[in-house]
């Protein structure tokens, strides 16, 4: 059967290792037991072996010639392959609101969407794992203090236990990449609730990274703004500002003091 043509468009880059295709499918016995949804399974070289694993595989697959193919090649999984955008999917219909693994070679650019999706549907999601831009990978995995530690890394490491499990060069895909990539995984944590406004806390995450060479007391003054026209009342941010936490650049802040920092604004916003 001809292979599947990739496409730039849909940042394709089909891996053609099989050994590779076989350890990035075992990252899901973390979770054992919970159905599986494999995001851009492409030519199925992932899926040959999560098939083998006992438990119910879902693919879904927005490119309709890796779709045509799959049917062909896989045909005990033409009820479960799904032909959509996973972005637009609403994933609790997806196991009939049970949780499930998430999974795959995900496509390189729109790997950080997909993990802001998963945020999205985190309580049905409790093991995600997968293979994205080392980069990515890097900056999810990073820790308070590091230049790679953002916006994805406490959004994420608040909800999640991120492990950054191996390397994988170029030239295992068809076409290569221009960057390496990385196998992570991603356990829920023990966290329910942040205790905070979890909005509230998003829009700190982001606003606060916006630009991170400045320190907390310059970048976090446009959501200041914001929010004193939001309210209906005016809060007085006057103290907080003044806190000596306020000359800290944003990658010095841990999960929990971006916690911390969302409760004194709530407070504020209550006076």
């Amino acid at each position: 059967m001809r292979a599947v043509r990739p496409k730039k468009f849909l940042g394709q880059h089909f891996l053609t290792d099989l050994s590779i295709a076989s350890r990035i499918a075992d990252t899901v016995d973390a979770c054992p037991e919970l159905p599986i949804l494999e995001v851009g399974p492409g030519m199925g070289v992932m899926t040959q072996f999560l098939v083998q694993k006992s438990r119910q595989v879902k693919v879904v697959e927005i490119d309709y010639e890796s779709v045509e193919y799959l049917r062909r090649t896989y045909p005990e999984l033409e009820d479960s392959i799904i032909e959509d955008d996973f972005l637009k999917m609403h994933l609790e219909r997806t196991f009939e609101g049970s949780p499930f693994v998430l999974t795959g070679n995900y496509p390189y650019n729109i790997s950080s969407q997909i993990f802001f999706k998963m945020l999205d549907y985190k309580a049905l999601i409790p093991c995600c794992t997968g293979m994205i831009q080392k980069e990515v990978a890097e900056r999810i995995a990073a820790k308070p203090g590091s230049k790679t530690y953002g916006i994805l890394s406490v959004l994420i490491q608040a909800w999640y236990d991120v492990e950054y499990l191996f390397t994988v060069e170029p030239g295992v895909f068809n076409p290569p990449p221009k960057v390496r990539s990385a196998v992570i995984r991603l356990t829920r944590n023990e966290t329910t609730k942040l205790g905070c406004d979890e909005k509230l806390f998003k829009r700190l995450v982001k606003t606060t990274f916006n630009q991170r060479r400045k320190t907390l007391r310059n970048n976090i003054k446009p959501l200041l703004s914001q929010l004193e026209t939001e309210s209906v009342a005016k809060p007085d941010f006057t103290e907080l500002l003044a806190d000596p936490i306020m000359t800290q650049r944003p990658e010095q802040l841990s999960v929990q003091n971006f916690i911390d920092l969302t409760l004194r604004l709530e407070h504020e916003l209550k006076k």
